[in-house]
């Protein structure tokens, strides 16, 4: 056989293949992996041979996130970023020194706010007006289904209290119907379309910025879950395109084209053309991504049952469908005959059983087409659904960093969940008992794109770095090598990469080295290890 270009001794080497778990020395030769074992390894190794002697650290499959925005991820980076910002004057202050900084701005935009940073969730325009009266603020929230403006931003636009609320939004308002500046869902389209578009030369910078941040997290490949254009955010396909022909993206991604929610299967031709046009090298866009509800912070996540109020009782409101449940059954069927993939975020119990109602039309149409149809997010799931992932073959796409004590958590959602509902949330323990395959993601900017801040909370249900020790339901809590898996094979899986996501010969040499074995770790430690090195292909593309 002939010598290796690279190999890597002194393991571990963990490798997600059943066949054998455990190795302590791996070969590369080009862009695959020749060779996986112990010291029979080593007779790979020739003159030319590059050799990296692990000492104790851990190599183990490249991360990969089935559910990121990593262009809007990089675009606020160069924005004015809250991320992290707790107590309003500290994110005052932010937005003032932001703004002083860069007075050629037309518009202030950003976002990664906190809901729990203000009162009921709801900042006002009169807050922002303190610091930015006279250009016009648009900051979006961090889970981006709502955005703070100011009252410039809202004159320019035209919201006044005669303003309807759009149909998939609402506009906060103050006592007099006066807008309060916040935002919520579709109505952040009412601001957003004013905003300056963003330069094809920007959205290429902040892909190669969000690809220098996730190759040192560890993370090889991901799914955009987001190509088109959406309440102001630029449609990201270009940047991909671009750095996917000019050979810069390193990265292996796979893009979920946007349903257009306003309109119905008269798309679907379109979408089959730019499946055509949007793939090229490491990217292809072969994933259509359908948005069925909101969010539970603002009561428009779709519920079985409707939220309470502040005094727990029943209220008139039980979310928002934003896709009629019975057209979402055909067009998922059409889809999946077309051999799309369909990315739903699916968030409530009702937006869940609707996705999973309309992968069982479409199975029940097409039969088993393998297009591996996934549900992200997750927050509540009633108990009856479980079993339906595996029994469909539906994909649970979790974001474990979710599903932790914390003030969004416990202030703005168990109070309006009540108790039987706040207990079905993030049920990973279940879903893997339940024989679902889970696949894992970060949903940047949304939250944190670590995939070992990620791990930390699927394995304790609690926040890394926090004083708070309650577990967040903890018979949901998953094993390491559990959750391992969700961000290596299940991630690579529903990405449509089979040969990544685990070491084995022949498979491509998409590698992370931590600077520890965070399996021989007590697992309260996991979020403390980084990432040494990362590979794409055999090539480093990381190294700290």
């Amino acid at each position: 056989m002939p010598h290796a270009d690279l190999v890597f001794t002194g393991g571990p080497v963990l490798t997600m293949d059943s066949a054998r778990t455990r190795a302590s020395s791996l070969a590369v030769t080009g862009e695959r992996i020749t060779a996986v074992g112990h010291d029979e390894v080593r007779e790979l190794i020739g003159p030319r041979t590059e050799v990296v002697d692990l000492t104790g650290r851990l190599l183990l499959p490249g991360f990969q996130d089935a559910h990121i925005h990593a262009v809007g991820g990089g675009s606020e980076l160069a924005q004015c970023d809250l991320t992290g910002v707790v107590d309003v004057d500290s994110c005052l202050e932010r937005i003032r020194a932001y703004a002083e900084a860069h007075p050629d701005r037309e518009w202030i935009t950003g976002g990664g706010w906190s809901l729990e940073t203000f009162a009921g969730g709801l900042p006002t325009r009169h807050l922002l007006d303190t610091v930015v009266p006279d250009r016009p603020v648009l900051l979006s929230n961090r889970d981006h289904h709502g955005a703070w403006a100011n009252s410039r931003a809202l004159e320019l636009a035209g919201v006044t209290a005669a303003t309807p609320d759009p149909a998939d939004g609402r506009v906060e308002r103050e006592a007099d119907g006066s807008p309060s500046g916040m935002l919520q869902e579709g109505a952040t389209g009412l601001v957003s379309r004013l905003v300056p578009p963003s330069t094809p030369e920007e959205r290429l910078a902040a892909l190669l910025r969000a690809q220098r941040l996730l190759h040192s997290l560890g993370v090889t490949g991901w799914q955009d879950a987001l190509l088109g254009a959406f309440n102001g955010m630029p449609d990201p396909s270009g940047a991909y395109l671009a750095a996917a022909r000019d050979g810069s993206l390193t990265a292996r991604v796979t893009g979920a084209l946007w349903w257009d929610r306003e309109r119905g299967a008269e798309q679907i031709p379109e979408l089959v053309a730019r499946r055509e046009e949007l793939t090229y090298g490491r990217f292809r866009a072969g994933s259509v991504k359908i948005m069925q509800d909101g969010i539970a912070e603002n009561f428009t996540a779709a519920m079985t049952s409707p939220y309470l109020d502040g005094c727990g009782c029943a209220t008139a409101n039980s979310g928002l469908s934003f896709v009629d449940p019975v057209a979402l059954r055909d067009h998922v069927t059409a889809l999946d005959a077309l051999d799309f993939q369909v990315h739903f975020h699916a968030l409530g119990d009702r937006a869940v059983r609707e996705a999973l109602d309309a992968v069982e039309a479409a199975v029940a149409v097409n039969g088993r087409r393998g297009n591996r149809h996934h549900l992200a997010h997750l927050q509540v799931v009633h108990p009856d659904d479980v079993p339906r992932f595996a029994a469909l073959g539906a994909l649970a796409n979790i974001q474990p960093l979710w599903a932790a004590h914390e003030p969004q958590m416990d202030e703005l959602t168990i109070p309006f969940l009540g108790p039987e509902r706040a207990a079905w949330q993030y049920p990973f323990g279940d879903l893997v008992r339940a024989g679902a395959t889970l696949a894992a993601g970060s949903d940047w900017p949304v939250s944190s794109p670590d995939p070992l801040a990620g791990l930390h909370v699927a394995v304790n249900r609690r926040e890394p770095g926090t004083d708070d020790h309650r577990v967040f339901l903890p018979e949901q809590r998953l094993d390491l090598p559990t959750a391992l898996a969700a961000y290596t094979a299940g991630a690579a899986h529903v990405n449509g990469h089979d040969d990544a996501g685990s070491l084995r010969p022949g498979h491509l040499a998409d590698l992370v080295v931590l600077d520890r074995d965070i399996l021989a770790a007590p697992p309260e430690e996991i979020a403390e290890a980084r990432v040494e090195r990362t590979y794409v292909g055999g090539a480093l593309v990381h190294q700290v």
